[in-house]
């Protein structure tokens, strides 16, 4: 069976060898790349043999975590990223899922946390969306309106409600429920994805969140 591979961005060397160590015992992964910093990164794009996840550290030196976010938010390649963080700050979490963020943990987590992140967000593209949605409802909503500047069919909306939802359907379970196949459901996501430039399952509920499109942003 194909390795898992791994990037790990930490400007702390015992922390990359010991997430490196707790890796190789967890199960099928391969750490192919350490990186210093955020700069010593970026700098290394386009990698040669992109890896499935990136593990980055929130604070670091010459380019935290959401620095390096906003900047992979540009380029044209996927970049899996599961942030870590010694501090559980909102406005962080928040604003590290609007850049494309697939996953956050923070440094104290299990070893079953951090094993379920990477698998989950290599399988399916992303982590915890109860979490995300968890957060996006307990965040202040704007109070202008919003939702009439952007117009989805009502089968869009109804992909899109299931996206949200915090059952954390599949695309085979979203299909079997909307009575289509997973071919049409794969159609409405690619169609969100190309016209309002989004790129994960995250981001489709961060830009209902945004746009107050569906429950439970209503």
């Amino acid at each position: 069976m194909e390795s898992t591979t791994i990037a790990i961005i930490d400007d702390h060397k015992i922390v990359r060898q010991g997430l490196k160590e707790l890796l190789l015992r967890l199960g099928n992964y391969e750490v192919q790349y350490e990186f210093e910093d955020g700069e010593e990164f970026l700098n290394a794009l386009p990698l040669a043999s992109p890896p499935h996840l990136y593990i980055l550290d929130y604070s670091m030196p010459n380019k935290n975590g959401l620095e390096v976010l906003a900047l992979l938010e540009k380029l044209p390649d996927e970049y899996r990223v599961l942030l870590l963080t010694q501090h559980f700050d909102e406005s962080i979490i928040n604003e590290a899922y609007h850049m494309g963020a697939r996953g956050f943990l923070h440094k104290n987590c299990t070893a079953g946390e951090l094993k379920y992140a990477v698998d989950t967000i290599v399988s399916q593209g992303y982590t915890n969306i109860s979490e995300i949605l968890r957060r996006m409802k307990n965040h202040q909503q704007p109070t202008e309106e919003v939702r009439s500047s952007v117009l989805l069919s009502e089968r869009e909306l109804d992909f899109l409600s299931l996206v949200c939802d915090e059952n954390e359907y599949t695309y085979d379970q979203m299909a079997q429920l909307m009575g289509i196949s997973v071919k049409t459901v794969e159609t409405y996501r690619s169609a969100l994805f190309d016209r309002f430039g989004i790129k994960t399952k995250v981001g489709l509920v961060l830009f209902s969140y945004k746009h107050r499109l569906t429950k439970p942003f209503l």
